[in-house]
């Protein structure tokens, strides 16, 4: 070899990594053309791990490829419906079920919602300078669509934005039809109704909660949620509920939004019997969360009045929700809602109310959000409501196109 080529090589020489053995030397001869590059690998030391070393990088190199962005959602995409063609969501009656929705609702009931259910009615009493009184209404009403034109004062005489929720409307503003002597309890949205044949009513399409956790022992049945009801027992709960084994129990739930009319007032002439109030969880009611929630009604905080009217049994609940301050009841001054937990042994609290007698159409409470009614009646069997599910309803508004003929006993009382 020339003295010329052997400087060539020590000068192209470089050490590839300082802790390593191995060395690549590169050689261009002065014979070949620039471009042309020849690469030779010198080992001084021919150890067998730094064999299997090398082995091993050339195979991650070999592998290594990359997939563009678009190329890759849409394969996930492509993925995520054959899959869902194969296991396609449940629809209408079937309810989720498995370990990741169990999860889930866990997860949800665990937070500390009616903490902040109570700092949020604390928020919410708080007076506001009168100058900022109408731009703060005026951008909650256009928020949550709000209909300003119907309230008779003028936004700054209410001091506080609770004063705002519940806040009277003008008279003549719901006029209650004179045609039927059962109407809508209050504005919202009509969530569900129709009759109910056993103790798991539907909450919503598709989503149910038990009757008999919900209103509890009325007619000395005893209820135990750790032991399961067989369907004998629930049929036997649903029918000592009427006072008339011929007639059907009916249900009723309407959805307060937060721009709705938060007021609630009688759906009929009836007398209320006792109270009994659940403290429950404060789970929003929204009706996305009912959809998945199973049971929701019947875990929530609520006020239950159970009474009866011209035709039969009735239960007019109020459901409470996240950032519901309280729920006031104006025949009812001992309740208090969205207070401190209960002992863990307290399930309810009763109250007698010395058979009140409310009229229909007659101011019965208010809640300091948005939330729920759940209306409970017994009425014939031929009774129809006149109502489309998901529809909007105003406190008045007829619930069927009949009148229901007054049971003597019902009559004679109310006289």
């Amino acid at each position: 070899m020339s003295t010329y080529r052997i400087l060539r090589i020590s000068y192209h020489v470089r050490c590839r990594n300082a802790s390593s053995t191995r060395f690549v030397t590169t050689v261009q001869p002065p014979s070949i053309a620039p471009w042309s590059i020849c690469t030779r690998y010198y080992a001084s030391n021919t150890h067998p791990s730094n064999k299997i070393n090398g082995l091993w990088q050339s195979l991650v190199r070999r592998w290594e490829w990359s997939v563009p962005v678009g190329v890759g959602v849409s394969l996930l995409a492509i993925l995520q419906w054959r899959y869902l063609r194969r296991h396609p969501y449940p629809t209408d009656a079937a309810q989720l079920k498995g370990p990741v929705h169990d999860v889930m609702v866990r997860c949800y009931c665990s937070l500390p919602l009616r903490i902040i259910s109570r700092v949020w009615g604390w928020v919410a009493s708080i007076q506001l300078p009168v100058p900022l009184r109408s731009s703060v209404y005026g951008f909650y009403a256009k928020a949550f669509d709000a209909d300003l034109q119907e309230i008779d004062l003028d936004l700054t005489s209410f001091p506080a934005l609770v004063d705002f929720f519940v806040r009277p409307l003008k008279q003549g503003a719901r006029p209650i039809a004179n045609d039927c002597n059962i109407v809508s309890p209050s504005d919202g949205k009509v969530l569900h109704f129709g009759t109910v044949t056993s103790c798991r009513v539907e909450q919503v399409k598709g989503m149910t909660y038990n009757l008999q956790h919900f209103l509890g022992d009325t007619n000395g049945l005893q209820v135990n949620k750790s032991i399961p009801m067989k369907q004998s027992d629930c049929d036997d709960y649903v029918r000592s509920l009427l006072k008339n084994p011929s007639n059907q129990l009916y249900q009723l739930t309407v959805y307060l939004a937060p721009g709705d009319y938060h007021r609630f007032h009688s759906p009929t002439d009836w007398r209320i019997y006792f109270r009994r109030h659940f403290q429950g969880k404060l789970l929003s009611v929204n009706p996305r969360i009912a959809s998945w929630l199973p049971d929701l009604f019947s875990l929530n905080e609520r006020v239950v009045y159970i009474g009866e009217w011209s035709g039969g049994f009735m239960a007019y609940t109020a459901v409470g929700a996240t950032n519901v301050g309280s729920i006031k009841v104006y025949c009812d001054r001992d309740l208090v809602t969205n207070t401190k937990k209960w002992p863990r042994y307290k399930h309810f609290e009763d109250a007698n109310l010395d058979c009140a007698t409310i009229s229909k159409g007659e101011l019965f409470g208010e809640f300091r959000m948005g939330s729920t009614i759940v209306l409970l009646f017994e009425a014939p069997k031929d009774f129809r409501f006149c109502l489309k599910s998901g529809q909007s309803i105003k406190v008045g508004q007829p619930l069927s196109e009949s009148c229901i003929k007054p049971r003597e006993r019902m009559q004679g009382q109310m006289s």
